[in-house]
């Protein structure tokens, strides 16, 4: 599957493509995510991504077991978080949905929400993707505007209904009307650097693991 997914994020097919809809959660699974989250289930994988996306600067294996790939293309600086059989997953889409609600406490607007399927000749890819962007009167004295880490989009990839990948990038602005952005390491540590997991809370993974 890892390999697989390797393959996907350096080559496509051509896919017969639907139009991003906006994406919807039912009331049952906005409160089954605020109890995922009253729970601290997210300690489990928070502190463990961002270890492992540091080893994974450093050039060495995570202790955790968890596999990051960097995003440094095309002035983008990011991180991919791919799905391990450990997280269950209904755990991985709640945390894909964490991770926006940890950027939006950062300062930021939710732009959009939605979703869009690709059929390829021999698998189905659902993407799942919020769309950050600083609050719009952040500005200063001087008139510039305080872009923070820059636009940021958080992608949830699955492959048929199986989640894949998690991409979480920050695109910066380069124009004078902006403040220099944070680098994306300060961003990563806004939002994954977080205590461990104890016993309690690392019980709670079976409980939401097949949603």
């Amino acid at each position: 599957m890892f390999t697989f997914l390797k393959q996907l994020l350096s080559q496509r097919s051509a896919p017969n493509r639907t139009d991003w809809q906006p994406a919807v959660r039912t009331p049952a699974q906005m409160k089954r995510h605020e109890q995922w989250l009253a729970d601290r289930v997210y300690l489990n994988w928070a502190g463990p991504y961002f270890k492992a996306y540091h080893f994974r600067k450093a050039g060495v294996g995570s202790s955790q077991g968890l596999r990051v790939q960097l995003i440094t293309d095309c002035g983008r600086q990011g991180a991919i978080f791919f799905f391990d059989p450990s997280i269950g997953p209904g755990n991985f889409r709640h945390f894909f949905d964490f991770t926006c609600e940890r950027v939006l406490e950062l300062g930021y607007n939710l732009s959009t929400s939605d979703q869009r399927t690709l059929v390829h000749p021999t698998y189905t890819e659902t993407i799942d993707k919020h769309f950050l962007k600083p609050q719009p009167k952040d500005c200063s004295e001087t008139g510039r505007c305080n872009q923070r880490y820059g636009s940021i989009t958080i992608d949830l990839i699955s492959i048929n209904e199986q989640p894949g990948f998690i991409r979480f990038f920050a695109n910066p602005y380069h124009d004078d009307i902006f403040t220099p952005a944070h680098s994306f390491d300060e961003l990563m540590a806004a939002v994954y650097q977080l205590p461990p997991a104890d016993e309690q809370v690392q019980a709670r993974i079976a409980e939401y693991a097949r949603e």
